[in-house]
C-alpha cells in the first residue's frame, strides 16, 4: 500500500469517519452511511482524480461510484466479492480486512438493496442512476 492509502486508512479509523479520500494533503471524508457520501463527493464538483479512498464498507453500488470519483486505490474494512473484482478490473487497487460474498442490509436480514439492484450492471454512469433510483425508493419506503 502506497503512503496516501496508509494515511486515508489512519484517518478513518482514529476519527470514527465512515469514508475517507485522501492525496497529498488533500482530505475529504464523510460519517454519511452507504453510498451518500460518494455521492455528495461526485456532485460537489472536486476533482477527485489519483485520489486514494478508506471506507468502512465497500459493496458493488460504492465500486461503481469509486470508478467515477477516478481514485486510484481503496482499502476498505469490509469488501464484496464482486465489488473488489469489479474495482480490480477497472484498474484501481482494492486492500480489505475482510472480503464477503455480498454485503448484509442494515436489517441484517438479506443483500444489501443498492448491491442488489445493479447486479450485472458494468456501466458505472448506468449503475450511478440506478443507485439514485434505488435510494429514492428506499427512502420513501421509510
Amino acid at each position: 500500500m502506497n503512503k496516501d492509502i496508509l494515511l486515508a486508512k489512519k484517518i478513518l479509523t482514529d476519527n470514527d469517519y465512515t469514508c475517507v479520500l485522501y492525496s497529498g494533503g488533500a482530505e475529504h471524508h464523510s460519517h454519511l452511511r452507504g453510498v451518500e457520501p460518494l455521492i455528495d463527493f461526485l456532485e460537489s464538483g472536486c476533482d477527485f482524480d489519483g485520489f486514494c479512498a478508506a471506507d468502512k464498507v465497500v459493496g458493488a453500488g460504492a465500486a461503481h461510484l469509486y470508478v467515477l470519483l477516478g481514485v486510484k486505490a481503496i482499502w476498505a474494512g469490509l469488501i464484496s466479492q464482486d465489488a473488489a473484482s469489479f474495482l480490480r478490473s477497472n484498474g484501481i487497487d482494492a486492500f480489505y480486512d475482510k472480503v464477503v460474498p455480498y454485503i448484509i442490509n442494515r436489517s441484517g436480514d438479506g443483500a444489501c438493496p443498492i448491491e442488489t439492484a445493479i447486479k450485472g450492471i458494468t456501466d458505472s454512469k448506468q449503475a450511478l442512476v440506478v443507485i439514485k433510483q434505488t435510494l429514492e425508493k428506499l427512502i420513501k419506503q421509510a
